[in-house]
């Protein structure tokens, strides 16, 4: 049962914040298939939009790392334009405005998208365009979102100084951060430290695919050396913790320093599932990260692969762990102290529609059970 009051509608409605949302992992089915057709891509799954979606999520839920990056192999494809970008970008911050998102950090990674000629700049600034329409057609619509940008590097490669360079030109722009991602075992984040090293520099912020698949030394690693101000995923953390017959927990060093440092998790549940480094949203980690008041974060990671929403992650929370609105409140400020944006920015969020629009949500429900 979903905890007393805590209804589908009620939490569509509540002002959300999400941290940590790949734009490839985000389009719209039928999108994909138009976009298809406009290319000339003939390698899609399905030809029917329904089926498509379905397929994503089959494949992304599979337990096959294999099928899981295929299904990327698609979206990515047919976003090698610059009309694509602006669309995709676009569209995407209309769905999360529908979903009652207020604010969110969509990441993409530039490299990604120049395989049909496009330059780094082009990419960057196509999305950046794209995130400017879809905001002015959600304000038009009643829904008013900000979207901003993190640039990502793939841990894989060798461009990271490369992204870096771009997310310091096109902050004042939209750009608020830098990522990295990909594959984290044999690929430490250590490896990208010139990045790091240079953004630390120049005073721009930092967040890293951390702690998902790979555990403690990922995540040590981009604490320790890298200067990560947020630990993407991070779930892994909670093998730094031990908790014995009496249900007491018992923190090791670097669970502690992380939940000493306020260091924010951006935890993906449904997606973490997927992934293998939760066995199910019952068992999530978040949990125990919740009670013992880790900066938890709640995020979607991959829309289209996990067929999810922030009201659906927060549904399936509620669900599990008897979440309130109180605990979808906290989150969400949770989220937007530990966004890249200025401080009175986020301080204005909290202050100016996050916390009145809970209290107003609080008094309807009040009203609607007396």
């Amino acid at each position: 049962m979903y905890a007393p009051g805590l209804l589908e509608g009620v939490v569509r409605r509540a002002p959300k914040a999400l941290l940590h949302d790949h734009l490839d992992g985000g389009l719209r089915p039928a999108t994909i298939l138009d976009l298809a057709r406009e290319i000339g891509y003939g390698k899609l799954p399905a030809s029917d939009a329904a089926d498509l979606a379905s397929w994503f999520v089959d494949s992304a839920g599979s337990g096959s790392l294999v099928r899981y990056l295929e299904t990327f192999a698609h979206t990515v494809a047919v976003m090698q334009t610059r009309d694509a970008l602006v669309r995709v970008a676009a569209e995407c911050a209309e769905d999360l405005a529908a979903d009652g998102v207020v604010y969110a950090e969509v990441r993409f990674a530039p490299e990604l998208h120049a395989e049909r000629g496009l330059a780094l700049t082009e990419v960057v600034e196509a999305v950046l365009e794209g995130f400017r329409i879809g905001e002015a057609r959600a304000s038009d619509a009643g829904h008013p979102i900000r979207v901003r940008a993190l640039l990502t590097a793939m841990r894989t490669a060798a461009r990271s100084r490369e992204i870096a360079e771009l997310t310091v030109r096109y902050r004042d722009e939209g750009v608020v951060g830098f990522d990295i991602a990909g594959a984290e075992e044999g690929y430490p984040p250590s490896r990208h430290l010139d990045a790091f090293e240079y953004l630390r520099g120049e005073s721009c912020h930092i967040t890293i695919h951390a702690g998902e698949a790979f555990g403690l030394p990922s995540i040590r690693e981009a604490v320790a050396f890298c200067g990560c101000e947020r630990l993407g995923h991070g779930v892994r953390i909670v093998d730094d913790i031990a908790v014995d017959d009496r249900g007491v927990a018992h923190l090791g060093r670097l669970a502690r320093y992380v939940r000493d440092l306020r260091i924010p998790l951006e935890l993906c549940p449904s997606s973490n599932v997927q992934t293998g480094a939760a066995k199910s949203i019952a068992d999530h980690p978040i949990g125990l990260l919740s009670r013992l008041r880790f900066r938890v974060t709640v995020n979607t990671d991959n829309r289209l692969m996990s067929g999810t929403s922030m009201t659906r992650e927060m549904m399936l929370l509620a669900e599990a762990f008897g979440w309130g609105l109180a605990q979808v409140e906290w989150v969400t400020i949770n989220a937007l102290k530990s966004s890249f944006l200025p401080f009175d920015e986020r301080l204005a969020l909290i202050d100016q529609v996050v916390k009145p629009g809970y209290a107003a949500l609080a008094a309807e429900l009040v009203t609607g059970f007396s």
